[in-house]
Formats: C-alpha cells, sequence, structure tokens
C-alpha cells in the first residue's frame, strides 16, 4: 500500500487566500486544543475498535497481471511494479464501468459486521481520483463510462446508515500527474519509468493535490478520518501547504502519514499487531484479508474467520483499532470470502460486541489463554484456548470478584470463583461455548489490581521461554502470529534486544536451546544470550524460510540461586539485514546445585 488539465489559477488563489501556510522553518502548529478537548474529538474514534478499509481504483481491472503476466506485489501497485506506461494505464478508465457497485450494500456489509467506520482510497499512487474532480479530469466521472461519483454515493449511504466515513489521499505518490512521486522498483535508477511523470512537485501539489484534497474535504459532508500515505518526494515545506486543510472538517482525525513532522493523531503500524500495543499514542493497525489490497483475481491466502476475530481481539486488548481491508472488483462487488468473514465476525459481534467496543487495554502483562479487555469495574476474559480440566486460571489479579458469567449466557448464570495466593480461577464448563473466542466477564471490586505474574520453572526443572511473553526492547523486534508464525521478528536493527524475566525454584545447571528461522538475510548475524552473569554466543544459520524453525544448543549456563531471574538475547553482529525470527529459548535442568 505504501503503499491531466490542471486547475485553473482561480481554484489555486481560491486555496491560497483561505487557509495560509505554515513557514517551512516553523515547527508542527500546536493544536489549538486542550487536552480534554482532544479526548472529546477522539472519543468516538477510540470506541470504535473496528472499522473497514477499502481499496478500490482502476488497478481492479487487470487484477494482478498485465498483458498476460501476473506480476508480484500488491494489487494496487500494478502500474509501478510492471512500469506500465502512463498513456496505457490511463486507457484502463475507458473500460471502468462498475455496474455492480451499490452503496448501500457496502455500507450494511460493515454495519453488519460490526465496523464503525469506513475509509476508502479517494485517490491512490496511480493518480485516479474516485470522485468527480475539477483538478484534473482523470476521475471516475470525466474519464469512465460509469460516470457516477462512487464517493458522493458512499458518503450518501454512510450518512443514511449513520456510518462515519473517511478518505485515504495519497498526497506525494501520484504515477500518473507529472511531477509527482513514485518509489523505486526493480532495480531501477530513477523513480519514474515514463518521461511523462518528469515535472514538478510543486506544481502538481499546488494545482493537483491541494485542491483533491480540498475538495474532497468540502463536497461530501461531514468527514470523520483523512488518511494520508507516503510522504515520498515531497520536502517539508510541500507537506506543510497540507496541514491547514485540516481546519475545514473541524473534529477530523488524521493519520501520521503525511510526513515530516505532522503527527496527526493516530499512527498506523500496517500488517502487524505491535507486541505492546503504542503507549502513548493512539493507533490503528491496518490489514488485509488475503494478501492484497486491491483486487488479484488469483489471490486466495485467506485468513480465517478465527485469525481475524483475534486479530481484533488482540488489538482491543491492546488499546488500539482494527482498519480490515476489502479490495472490490472492477465490476464493484467486494469478493465473496471477504463478504463471508465479515458476516461470520459480525455474528461474533452480535453476541460480544461489549468486550470491543468502549474498551481499554488490558491490565495483564501476558494471559497464555487469550486477551484482556477493559471497562471500569469490568474485566472481559477472551478464552482462545480453552482449560481442559475446567479451570480458568487468572493470573496475578488481586481483586474481589463479585460476579463471573459467560457473556454468550444472557441470564449471566454467575460461574464459581476461587482467589488463590497468585491466581484467581473461575469453574468455566467442560466445553468452549465459542471455539474461537469465549469471553468472560469478571466484576471486581475497585481498580484493577493485578501482581506482574512471571514465568515459573516447571516440576521437571524445564524454563521454557517463549516469544510471545518476552519483553521487546527496541524499535522494530516485534512479536508475530499467524501464517505459520510465532516468533519475534522483523528485528531489523542491532540494538534492539529481547528479555525474558522467569522465577527460578531449582537452581542448577541448565542446557540451553535456541529455537529460530532464518532465510540468507540473517544467516552470520550474531547473538549473545545473557543470564545470572553469564554471557553465551551463537551464530544464526540459514534454516530455510522465514517459517522453518530450527532447535540448536547455545551452551551451558549454571544458575545457582531461587528467585526470579532475567535472560537477555542481544546482537553482536548483524551482516545480513535482519537478526533471525526468534521463536523460544529453552533451558533444560542438568545437575542440581544445591
Amino acid at each position: 500500500m505504501k503503499n491531466g488539465i490542471i486547475a485553473g489559477l482561480l481554484v489555486l488563489m481560491v486555496a491560497v487566500v483561505c487557509l495560509p501556510l505554515w513557514s517551512a522553518d516553523s515547527k508542527q502548529p500546536a493544536a489549538a486544543e486542550t487536552q480534554k478537548q482532544k479526548d472529546a474529538r477522539m472519543e468516538w474514534w477510540r470506541e470504535a475498535r473496528f472499522g473497514m478499509f477499502i481499496h478500490w481504483g482502476l488497478y481492479s481491472i487487470p487484477a494482478g497481471e498485465w498483458k498476460g503476466k501476473r506480476i508480484g506485489g500488491i494489487g494496487e501497485w500494478i502500474m509501478n511494479n510492471a512500469e506500465i506506461p502512463v498513456d496505457e494505464y490511463a486507457a484502463l478508465a475507458k473500460q471502468f464501468n462498475p455496474v455492480k457497485f451499490n452503496a448501500d450494500e457496502w455500507v450494511r456489509l460493515a454495519k453488519e459486521a460490526g465496523m464503525k467506520y469506513i475509509v476508502i482510497t479517494s485517490k491512490h499512487h496511480d493518480g485516479f481520483a474516485m470522485f468527480k474532480s475539477s483538478a484534473s479530469p482523470y476521475n471516475i466521472v470525466d474519464a469512465t463510462p460509469f460516470k457516477r461519483d462512487v464517493i458522493k454515493e458512499l458518503a450518501a449511504a454512510c450518512k443514511k446508515h449513520d456510518m462515519k466515513l473517511g478518505f485515504y489521499y495519497s498526497q506525494a505518490q501520484d504515477w500518473h500527474h507529472p511531477g509527482a512521486a513514485a518509489i523505486r522498483v526493480n532495480n531501477r535508477q530513477t523513480d519514474h519509468w515514463d518521461k511523462a511523470q518528469d515535472g514538478d512537485m510543486d506544481k502538481y501539489i499546488d494545482e493537483v493535490a491541494i485542491p483533491q484534497v480540498r475538495e474532497i474535504l468540502t463536497n461530501y459532508g461531514r468527514i470523520a478520518v483523512l488518511w494520508w500515505d507516503t510522504p515520498h518526494g515531497m520536502t517539508r515545506e510541500q507537506a506543510a501547504k497540507f496541514y491547514p486543510l485540516i481546519k475545514l472538517q473541524p473534529g477530523i482525525v488524521t493519520n501520521n502519514r503525511l510526513g515530516y513532522g505532522f503527527e496527526g493523531d493516530v499512527d498506523t503500524p500496517e500488517q502487524y499487531i505491535p507486541a505492546t500495543g503504542m503507549p502513548g499514542r493512539d493507533w490503528e493497525t491496518c490489514m488485509t484479508m488475503n494478501d492484497t489490497w486491491g483486487y488479484k483475481s488469483y489471490d486466495d491466502n485467506w485468513k480465517s474467520t478465527q485469525q481475524l476475530i483475534r486479530n481484533l481481539v488482540d488489538i482491543a486488548s491492546k488499546g488500539g483499532n482494527y482498519l480490515l481491508n476489502v479490495g472490490p472488483t472492477s465490476e464493484g462487488v467486494i469478493p465473496s470470502p471477504s463478504v463471508e468473514r465479515l458476516k461470520e465476525i459480525g455474528k461474533w459481534m452480535k453476541v460480544n460486541g461489549e468486550s470491543i467496543y468502549e474498551t481499554g487495554p488490558s491490565v495483564f502483562k501476558n494471559l497464555s489463554w487469550g486477551r484482556c479487555t477493559t471497562k471500569p469495574g469490568t474485566l472481559y476474559l477472551h478464552v482462545f484456548d480453552w482449560p481442559q480440566d475446567g479451570k480458568l486460571q487468572v493470573p496475578g489479579l488481586k481483586n474481589t470478584v463479585k460476579k463471573a458469567y459467560l457473556l454468550s449466557d444472557k441470564r449471566e448464570k454467575k460461574l464459581a470463583v476461587k482467589n488463590l495466593e497468585d491466581s484467581v480461577v473461575i469453574d468455566v464448563p467442560a466445553e468452549a461455548p465459542d471455539k474461537i473466542d469465549t469471553v468472560v466477564v469478571v466484576q471486581i471490586k475497585g481498580e484493577p489490581k493485578v501482581e506482574s505474574a512471571v514465568i515459573s520453572q516447571k516440576a521437571d526443572g524445564v524454563i521454557e521461554l517463549l516469544a510471545k511473553d518476552a519483553e521487546i526492547v527496541g524499535s522494530t523486534a516485534r512479536y508475530e502470529s499467524g501464517d505459520g508464525k510465532d516468533n519475534i521478528g522483523f528485528w531489523t536493527n542491532p540494538a534492539d534486544f529481547v528479555r525474558w524475566t522467569f522465577k527460578v525454584t531449582k537452581p542448577g545447571t541448565f542446557d540451553v536451546f535456541i529455537t529460530y528461522a532464518s532465510d540468507k538475510g540473517a544467516a552470520g548475524s550474531e547473538f549473545i544470550l545473557e543470564a545470572d552473569g553469564q554471557k553465551l554466543t551463537g551464530t544464526v544459520k540459514e534454516t530455510g524460510s522465514w517459517t522453518t524453525f530450527k532447535t540448536e544448543s547455545v551452551g551451558r549456563l549454571n544458575i545457582s540461586k531461587a528467585g526470579v531471574c532475567n535472560l537477555n538475547v542481544k546482537v553482536k553482529k548483524m551482516p545480513g539485514w535482519a537478526v533471525m525470527n526468534l521463536k523460544s529459548i529453552q533451558l533444560i535442568f542438568t545437575e542440581d546445585l544445591r
């Protein structure tokens, strides 16, 4: 995702007169609002938790293929990835006639799925506007046989169904209009691959981009979100020209992709869920259902409904929102696998939406069986892995439990609860009412009081340190799950490191094993394992792929005393672009030193 006739001079003059620009050497203008006012503005967004992203444009016509050849990469990047000449790609507009498009159906589907807002690509990097634009005739009304403004129709449907509407706009990358930016692929030496793309960036911004952003913020009623994308190729002065336009929509929520210090309201991790959320910032994970944003006819790598629901829960448990994408076809149809999954998510949300909407993050560092979301006086325990013995252990909870029941039980029949020294145990049915995620509601007295649980040594002396239980310190490394992954990956900064805290009850000598995956991009990386004042070193070898995990011996450690201990994995040398995908560290007890 990373994802023409120029407007007349009069349009440009109006833009300049109405909205003064910020000087290039100034700092980002402080929002003219107090924290209380910002909280009020962000309230609906923070409560929503779940939204629909729509990537739709001319790229849905080739659908991943060009001149009989399948083009690698995501669907909406086909013009860049296949280096299609401007005129050839623009000719697709004559074929674009999405007669099956029905804005009302799209909005009703989002609503049925439990989504609270929609963000659609008003213009993606290919430069084609999905709305009527006076700044360029390269738009769905003027350049296609369809001649309908789909953004206008979607805005009307959203208003009808009380759905918040937002617009994605690619402000810098535009592969059609002269002077705009592109990102190099295929080892080419220039950003542009067609002389028709060459020109003046300032001219493009002043005469196309700014007028178009003005249009989408003034012609479609109340807009809830403005989703910038990729400031590539711009200067800070050029980015600053866009900022005042936000004033056209008081109360709008913006993201962090305008660039150059203009932080916006929301950070946007793409295609991943931060291991510990993003403390101190509002954030939203945007993610595809398969491997592409824009429609590709042959991309059938669909995430399961289970994974999508658990992603939503995981994100909510960390205080974020989930912006889940659909990529409609050139006929204006949302693919049936997307529809099926959205309806299945909607069924789950009808029962369990209370545990997602208006909730805060978990009060637990880690729950081995699932996740937790919160409201004042209430914990929602999302149980992914149902206890075989019918005993759900809630580690470290010190509050008095007033009541516990299944959210799916309309009678709210009480579940038996027992307080132990280091946990609360809830008696649950033998079988999970919902195999994907059963929610147990726990009402407590007072503010949550939780003692951080540490990993305990097993009865056989083994200490197992799993990726999901690690503390990740740094800017790049993060926990990954799904699609054969259960590891700490994206570890591309050698300054990052991983730490586990665990309790030793049986000190002694331990054989240490590491389980990881690597391809050529990480082979040769050297790591240091530190624990109890000792260091072990190892070298990462190629395992075959990033999801082919192998276990190797690292050496032997002596832990002489019982108690809490830390183990760190740090980088000594990183000759490639990444360290490894780290799945686990295992300490096997071999000799009692007491």
